[in-house]
């Protein structure tokens, strides 16, 4: 799911690495009062959007887009972002990234408010939240940063959102951090590569759930919005309206899984990017679980950096074993399982000349189902591998998640069924091992940097540096807040 706005104008362009179900485009011509062009369709990007349905986009100056795989909500047209409605102030248009942790108790009060809701989707529930007078915003006068305080008073996380308002739009990010969000400037193309455009070659400002998409439409990574942070975005540029401290000085809590398979390796969190923190895990999984083997592979393309890693830290040479068509979808975001399985059956084929007649230690991201892995160790052991070993470059996933990852029951995960026990066996693999919890989280906060200094500038705060916390709920059971339900 990837947000993306831009001023002062719209590049026709929205990353489908999160989302693909469904996608759409909110945007607006800035005027008072503004004309809003809404373009929405299932599918991925290039289905949703034809080239002759982005010239509606043309006049407008500053918009909200979002990319859809469900996690509440069905799968469907009236489900998919962003949402507008009427306010007493004109309209607002929000986009959200996230699951709510208390979404029941939310849509009760919002209905006992006399606000009916059209769709089973969390954004529509903020959106009419946002939507509400707070107590102490003048009747004349819309106070939007009061309005999205109220929001986090209300609910805690999980989300990053967008909400478009006339000519301005808001970038803002639970207090918990749990979802990502970064903000990035359009620059000349003649400076996109060069280390000295500075903010006077600013043409406009972008804000997305992952840097990698900032490149391919001509901008630069400027920060990320910082947990609990309120971003203000217009033709001025952008400024930070506020703060919101974590309730009880909890530890921030950035969803771990995003480093271990969602975000491309190109995007850059917590000041370090992807691509080297797998290659740590990589590392460490070699230090953790060594293997008698002959070479080292990867499941492509998530797993790469980590069998790179492992390869380096045990000695053993790096080999591809398998080719990806890249013309198939990610599985494990594949809406049922019987999708994901056909995924894998016509995702890879064998190099074989690669590999037969050697023991092979194959690098995986993750294992979540179980679904994909074990066609891929029949496949390679058909096509001539002596061994395959299974190492995972992340802990056993044994808990749902409940903040915007389709994980939704315990009975799914292959961690939890009888099977575990001897996953070597059920799989088909030789042997099988983990990276350990405290392994991942060590190769995840050893390279963050503190930015101390950019800190101080955007919160005034003389602390010493900002927290480093990260949930890993999936791995342990342990979630960041009390579960509302």
């Amino acid at each position: 799911m990837l947000f993306f706005i831009a001023l002062p104008s719209i590049p026709a362009l929205i990353d489908s690495n999160w989302g693909q179900e469904s996608a759409g485009i909110v945007t607006s011509n800035g005027a008072s009062p503004p004309t809003y062009t809404t373009l929405k369709g299932m599918g991925l990007v290039s289905v949703a959007f034809p080239a002759e349905a982005l010239l509606k986009l043309r006049y407008s100056n500053l918009g909200i887009g979002h990319t859809r795989y469900s996690t509440t909500g069905n799968s469907e047209l009236q489900n998919c972002q962003p949402f507008v409605v009427d306010t007493l102030h004109g309209k607002i248009a929000v986009a959200h990234n996230g699951e709510l942790i208390n979404a029941q108790a939310l849509r009760k009060k919002v209905m006992r408010h006399g606000v009916g809701l059209s769709t089973s989707s969390d954004s529509e529930l903020i959106t009419q939240l946002l939507a509400l007078t707070p107590p102490m915003e003048e009747v004349d006068a819309p106070n939007w940063v009061a309005r999205i305080k109220n929001l986090m008073t209300e609910t805690p996380t999980s989300y990053s959102l967008l909400m478009m308002h006339k000519d301005v739009i808001y970038a803002v990010r639970d207090p918990y951090g749990n979802r990502p969000l970064c903000i990035g400037r359009l620059v000349p193309i003649s400076k996109l590569h060069s280390p000295g455009a500075g903010e006077e070659d600013t043409e406009g400002w972008v804000v997305s759930s992952e840097s990698c998409s900032f490149q391919s439409i001509g901008a630069k990574y400027y920060r990320e919005v910082l947990p609990g942070e309120i971003v203000q975005i217009s033709k001025h540029g952008i400024k930070s309206l506020s703060v919101v401290s974590r309730p009880g000085g909890d530890p921030p809590a950035f969803c771990i899984f995003e480093y271990v398979y969602f975000a491309r390796p190109d995007s850059i969190f917590e000041g370090q990017m992807v691509y080297t923190v797998r290659q740590r895990c990589g590392r460490q999984l070699a230090i953790e679980a060594p293997t008698d083997a002959d070479v080292v592979s990867t499941v492509p393309e998530s797993a790469t950096p980590a069998a790179l890693g492992y390869a380096q830290q045990s000695g053993l040479p790096y080999i591809e074993v398998l080719c990806k068509n890249r013309y198939v979808g990610r599985t494990f975001i594949q809406p049922n399982t019987r999708l994901r399985q056909l995924g894998v059956a016509k995702k890879f084929g064998a190099l074989t000349d690669n590999f037969a007649g050697k023991r092979v230690v194959l690098i995986d991201d993750s294992i979540v189902r179980g679904n994909t892995i074990s066609p891929i160790i029949r496949l390679l052991k058909e096509a001539g591998a002596t061994e395959v070993h299974i190492r995972v470059a992340s802990p056993p996933i044994r808990f749902p998640c409940y903040m915007g990852i389709n994980i939704p029951t315990k009975e799914e995960l292959i961690a939890n069924k009888p099977e575990f026990q001897d996953i070597a066996g059920y799989i088909g693999a030789d042997s099988v091992q983990y990276l350990t919890v405290e392994g991942l989280v060590s190769a995840v906060q050893e390279g963050i940097d503190f930015i101390q200094e950019k800190d101080k500038m955007i919160t005034s705060s003389n602390k010493p540096g900002r927290r480093v916390g990260h949930c890993t709920a999936c791995l342990t059971g342990k979630y960041p807040v009390e579960l509302e339900w």
